[in-house]
């Protein structure tokens, strides 16, 4: 038996997995694509608009990227010096021009210059250009409140070569913060090259960032129809103070929200599945109830609020053109919330003198990011305590109370309210992302939920998508006509752990979804079937979504994770020169990338490379000792390579570490049978059952089993539940026959 790694490719989770901390600016309405726009700047702006203009001019907008020169420049560059964390850096100036000596790409310190400034408080950081035309972000950053140099990740080393090092791809500012610092930002991205040529019309966020390029809108103005009173509704921009909510949120959620980008060509900017895939609030990145873990920023805990529910948007409390709040702590709140009803003892049980205590405080807990930036969450959520004390999600209560129990605090809630809360939908969404037998049933509740937020029915496919459940797939083909595409999206994600004959004819109208990463993921769907399969009619649009996907792939290559991403799909498509020249540069830009390793050894085995496969597998092990995934794929290798004792050790470090991946009990299970382990090998069949119980191939394998042993009951329950499921399968036929069944 053949039990080779080639079994366990570990794809990238397609569109969605790949979370890059980039934008391109807004876009153009459709009304706009029947002329040539182009793009003024701001000071052609600043003619009609003075005010606004001069509002900007004070923003971190304005100052989100600018030349390093004596008025923008505030880190103290007078022979100051930082030694963190095993790096001594010297910052100074030499002939005008600003420099930091510190430790480079090589691991030898040297001179580099600035070449331009980012951000500007609470913190600012620095430019330093490389060749082929790539820029990098310094880790030593100027805390402009304290007035001293600092890292950002205190206590944590990152050496010479590490994706980390401020040198390396996760500190690439064409890649990772370029579009949201500057106006049209063009990447300018070569993956045969791996260089770039990015380009943008003014280097900071300026008017066309949000409004869309102004000659349009400049040439109407002074035309003589607008002259004569004749108004056209927007006045050609493709954002404006009528825009409807979701266009408003969707153009700051372009920034202010983590997404993976799919291309550097917008759309139109009105649907946000056009060109972008938002994180949606799982367990990876947030916490379990939705409330913002790591860095998370605005868009997705927003969209989870009531605010966004009664029509709010962001311009409802913060100056779109300064960006500051428009009026000083709660009285941006006071806008709609009566303080007489609200800020009194009554409501928070906190005297209103107390000056810690206010909405913020209360309902937009902060999380400090980037080692000095303090940052609220915008799901504006009531403090739940009791769901703290049955959870352990935190709760704002406890953040100030920390020596007292989310249970006294739940009480002194219960106390002033009541015994009950009015429900929230992460009481379903907490207990439905722990994936156990009572998920489903929560999780199906919020989808039936009509008040539940859209990125929370998201979340919930999300999760159910991941569940041993032979519910699923018709549960996920009742959301692929869903309004909102970002459900549609997941629903056709999730369905891909289902066979095409499940979804073929449900799933084929969404290759021409009038969404395009709703597209991309039919057509990343379908590339597993026979074009003959593919349902009369949807053949050419399939042809065209895939080069859609084809590029969104790509267009991030330049990011470590996008080159892996890359090596999947053409893996998928059968070209594997071009997958191992994408998987090893995935590992060339972050050799900590183990899932690039584990699928270029899975490569590298298919083409009986195994000893280059096993030292690629070993040194991922390096990087996750603690990965189930790469102990079954090690164990899988070492069978083959006929070395059962390895095989065996690392067979059962994945157990160990409590897989749920059905296929390595599988494995494992027909391992200890050719060992003669009969009773180890039943219970692993039994144990896999257990995580997937509508598995055919386990349950055809223990049947066999059964019939080897002489328990034809056991054969017989086994071999009715594989005829439940999949009767007409020609594999199974002779079982079904020898059992008369």
């Amino acid at each position: 038996m053949r039990t080779g790694i080639s079994i366990l490719l570990i794809s990238l989770i397609g569109i969605g997995v790949l979370v890059v901390q980039q934008c391109s600016p807004g876009g153009q309405p459709k009304e706009l694509t029947a002329a040539v726009n182009e793009y003024v700047g701001s000071p052609t702006c600043q003619t009609c608009h003075q005010q606004e203009h001069q509002q900007w001019l004070g923003s971190h907008h304005f100052k989100a990227m600018q030349p390093a020169n004596d008025s923008t420049v505030l880190g103290d560059f007078n022979n100051a010096s930082l030694e963190a964390d095993g790096v001594r850096s010297r910052f100074f100036r030499k002939d005008g021009k600003y420099f930091i000596h510190t430790e480079g790409e090589d691991g030898k310190y040297q001179d580099f210059e600035i070449r331009y400034t980012f951000g500007y408080a609470p913190l600012q950081q620095y430019l330093v250009e490389f060749p082929s035309g790539r820029m990098q972000v310094t880790r030593a950053s100027w805390d402009t409140k304290k007035e001293k140099w600092f890292h950002q990740y205190a206590g944590q080393r990152f050496p010479a070569g590490d994706w980390l090092h401020w040198t390396g791809n996760g500190q690439n500012w064409n890649t990772m913060c370029s579009g949201c610092h500057s106006t049209n930002l063009k990447k300018g991205y070569d993956p045969e090259k791996d260089s770039y040529q990015t380009t943008f019309n003014e280097e900071n966020v300026s008017c066309e960032s949000c409004h869309g390029p102004g000659k349009l809108h400049i040439d109407y103005v002074s035309g003589e129809d607008f002259k004569k009173g004749k108004r056209t509704n927007g006045s050609l921009l493709a954002l404006t103070a009528g825009s409807r909510q979701t266009l408003q949120v969707n153009n700051c959620g372009n920034c202010h929200g983590r997404r993976s980008e799919i291309t550097g060509n917008p759309i139109a900017g009105k649907e946000y599945l056009d060109d972008f895939i938002p994180e949606l609030p799982t367990t990876e990145y947030f916490h379990a109830d939705g409330q913002m873990d790591d860095e998370d920023f605005n868009y997705a805990s927003f969209l989870q609020s009531k605010m966004f529910n009664h029509g709010v948007t962001c311009t409802n409390c913060h100056n779109p053109h300064s960006g500051a709040l428009k009026f000083d702590g709660s009285k941006v709140c006071s806008q709609c919330h009566s303080p007489q009803q609200y800020n009194t003892q009554a409501h928070s049980f906190h005297a209103p003198s107390i000056q810690s205590v206010n909405c913020v405080s209360c309902h937009m807990p902060a999380k400090t990011y980037m080692g000095n930036d303090l940052r609220h969450d915008h799901s504006f959520r009531i403090p739940r305590p009791d769901l703290s004390a049955q959870y352990g999600t935190p709760n704002t209560c406890n953040s100030c109370h920390q020596d007292s129990s989310p249970s006294w605090a739940a009480e002194k809630i219960a106390q002033h309210y009541g015994p009950k809360r009015k429900y929230h939908f992460s009481e379903d969404l907490i207990p439905g992302s722990r994936m156990d037998a009572a998920s489903e049933a929560h999780l199906t509740k919020l989808l039936g939920d009509t008040a539940c937020p859209d990125i929370i029915r998201a979340t919930a496919l999300e999760y159910l998508a991941a569940l041993p459940s032979a519910n699923i797939a018709g549960i996920l083909r009742e959301y692929l006509d869903d309004s909102v595409a970002m459900v549609r999206f997941r629903a056709l994600k999730g369905l891909a752990n289902h066979p095409p004959s499940e979804w073929v004819g449900t799933a084929a109208p969404l290759l021409k979804d009038k969404v395009r990463a709703v597209r991309i993921a039919a057509a990343e769907l379908f590339c597993g079937v026979s074009t003959n399969d593919i349902p009369s009619g949807y053949y050419e649009a399939y042809n065209a979504a895939k080069n859609e996907w084809q590029q969104m792939v790509l267009y991030q290559t330049d990011f470590a994770q996008g080159n892996a991403q890359a090596g999947d799909f053409y893996r998928r498509f059968n070209d594997l020169l071009m997958a191992e020249k994408f998987y090893r540069r995935a590992i060339q830009k972050d050799n900590q990338l183990s899932y690039a390793r584990v699928n270029l050894a899975s490569l590298l085995n298919q083409n009986g490379k195994n000893e280059e496969a096993l030292q690629q597998l070993l040194a991922a092990q390096q990087t996750e000792p603690r990965s189930d995934h790469i102990a079954y794929s090690l164990a899988l290798l070492y069978s083959e390579m006929n070395q059962p004792d390895l095989a065996e050790k690392c067979f059962r470090k994945a157990v160990d570490l409590k897989s749920r991946n059905s296929r390595l009990y599988y494995n494992y299970a027909l391992f200890q049978q050719q060992r003669k382990k009969l009773h180890e090998a039943e219970e692993l069949f039994k144990l896999g059952l257990s995580f997937d119980p509508a598995n055919t191939d386990i349950l055809y394998a223990l049947s066999v089993f059964y019939l080897q042993q002489g328990n034809r009951a056991g054969a017989t329950e086994k071999a009715r539940q594989l005829k439940r499921l999949d009767p007409a399968n020609p594999n199974y036929q002779a079982l079904f026959q020898q059992l008369s069944l």
